[in-house]
């Protein structure tokens, strides 16, 4: 099962956390905290799940669903990414997020390279058209 971006951005907060307490990262050095605010990990999260709830539904559909799905994602985590002065999601976290909605998707028996070549993309663009991130 994909894991969720978010969860592994939590994870890496939590060792930065330990490094810090056993003095093993100046503090100076301490930046994730700043980068993954508790409010972009909470909507992160909600976004994510709305995603695999939306895309369990929808897993027998059609193509047009399936973006659809996408989309409404994309589009959400556009306006979370906005909420945190469009710093939200940098290079890294933004590949992590386009894996995760992949992986998704072929976890739920959606063939994500057939259905971006009937679009005419790549599996690396589905998100494209929606995505400011």
């Amino acid at each position: 099962m994909a894991i969720r971006p978010s969860t592994r951005w939590r994870a890496r907060l939590d060792e930065e956390a330990r490094e810090l307490a056993a003095g093993t990262r100046a503090p100076s050095d301490a930046v994730l905290s700043k980068l993954f605010p508790e409010s972009l990990l909470a909507a992160t999260d909600e976004a994510l799940r709305a995603f695999e709830s939306d895309v369990e539904a929808h897993r027998d559909q059609d193509d047009k669903q399936v973006f659809k799905t996408i989309k409404r994602a994309v589009l959400v985590l556009n306006e979370i990414n906005e909420d945190h002065d469009g710093g939200g999601y940098e290079t890294e976290e933004r590949e992590e997020l386009c894996l995760y909605i992949d992986q998704t998707l072929m976890e739920h028996g959606i063939d994500v390279p057939a259905l971006a070549a009937r679009r005419g993309i790549s599996r690396t663009e589905i998100t494209d058209d929606w995505r400011d991130w």
